[in-house]
């Protein structure tokens, strides 16, 4: 396909999918949000219709006064509003770049030969078959272990162990940047299978048994609940790890399924902090913010860990870095995919000129964040980013 039309498909769906995904993550915030608020209705009239729970509010110079009914109101609204293509968009869109440039550019961004060198094809079914495995272990987990009065604990417990296993399998499997993505997107694929499989499908039996005058069975509010939990708990996680592809020096760490790990735990802890927050003000009880703390803690030990060690300065640390030997190690490590014929991402570096232009790109990309060469599969050397950082360094200041 050509590079200029992929370049644009990226930008579009990347657009689209950024779009949904706040329409999506927004609801599923709000939502846990409001049923964490919800008090007791204070009025009679309330009560006698079935109302649970309400809210007053002031938005945009407005009052509202939402109010839930926990099995289903006496009779049916005329307009229901549903929500779900939020939902179903964000997967679509995101499953789209992930096939526009993983699962159809696998040489070049999934397949990583010193972590495992494998076939194209092979390589492609495995990434599609982590997506599948993760949503049947997951949902089978939830039906299995969520009975009783521990169900929602045992439920956490093992699906935090399905994470840990599918994360440490997806970085031994696959090249880091790719790894770190696929965790995200099996877990967003459960998110929106939750919505697809059951939220939406035990909202409809609820009207349909409406409707028919037939009592309304409990257990698909209470499944969607759960379900929807979930999905308020893997929101955070799932935007680290799809953040992470711009950051490598994440993804390219020696342990980097402990590195993604410990973000998702944060992300997950940092949530939970304010979802127990309005349960705590509705109540009257001290807010927990000790799980959000503890996830900041986590964050700052990621941080110092990953922090680069420095290396005692050699003998030509101080030496000035000439074009020429910019244009060598160039020469070496990127003119293989950014040439006159192949100029990949539109940037060719085969002379120095061209070096010259594109200065700030190659220190950005090689230096600070090492996200080229891509999978580092030139293998350039920690020495040779330094001596393009120094010549950088010395060149913007000669500026």
């Amino acid at each position: 396909m050509d590079l200029y039309l992929i370049d644009w498909l990226n930008l579009l769906l990347r657009w689209a999918h950024v779009v949904v995904a706040i329409a999506w993550i927004g609801a599923s915030f709000y939502f846990v949000f409001l049923d964490n608020s919800l008090t007791p209705p204070q009025d009679e009239a309330s009560k006698a219709r079935g109302v649970t729970g309400e809210l007053w509010a002031v938005h945009g110079g407005g009052f509202y006064h939402p109010q839930k009914y926990m099995v289903a109101p006496p009779a049916m609204p005329e307009k229901l509003h549903w929500f779900y293509w939020e939902s179903y968009a964000t997967w679509l869109t995101g499953f789209g770049l992930f096939t526009l440039l993983y699962l159809l550019q696998a040489g070049t961004y999934l397949i990583d030969p010193k972590v495992h060198a494998w076939s194209t094809p092979s390589a492609v079914a495995a990434a599609l078959a982590v997506l599948v495995v993760f949503w049947v272990t997951y949902d089978v987990l939830c039906r299995t272990l969520g009975q009783g009065p521990r169900g929602d604990r045992n439920v956490g417990l093992g699906v935090t162990l399905l994470v840990v296993a599918t994360a440490v399998a997806a970085c031994e499997l696959f090249a880091g940047r790719a790894a770190f993505l696929i965790v995200g997107a099996a877990m967003a694929t459960a998110m929106s299978a939750n919505v697809f499989v059951w939220i939406i499908p035990g909202q409809r039996q609820v009207i349909a048994q409406m409707r028919a005058g037939a009592p309304v069975d409990p257990v698909h509010g209470r499944r969607g609940k759960q379900r929807s939990v979930h999905n308020t708990y893997f929101g955070l996680p799932v935007l680290v790890a799809m953040l992470s592809n711009h950051h490598a020096f994440l993804s390219a760490a020696p342990h980097n399924a402990t590195v993604l790990l410990l973000l998702m735990a944060a992300g997950a802890l940092i949530r939970h902090s304010f979802v127990a927050r309005r349960r705590a003000l509705v109540q009257g009880r001290r807010v927990p913010w000790e799980h959000a703390i503890v996830g900041v803690l986590l964050l700052i030990v990621t941080a110092v860990w990953l922090r680069p060690t420095a290396h005692p300065k050699s003998t030509q640390a101080d030496a000035p870095v000439t074009l020429a030997q910019v244009q060598t190690i160039i020469d070496q490590r990127c003119v293989v995919c950014h040439n006159a014929t192949l100029q990949n991402k539109g940037v060719a570096l085969h002379t120095t000129e061209q070096v010259k232009q594109q200065a700030l790109a190659i220190y950005q990309q090689a230096v600070v964040l090492k996200q080229m060469p891509m999978n580092n599969a030139t293998q350039i050397t920690d020495d040779e980013r330094d001596a393009l950082r120094r010549w950088f360094e010395a060149s913007a200041g000669a500026r």
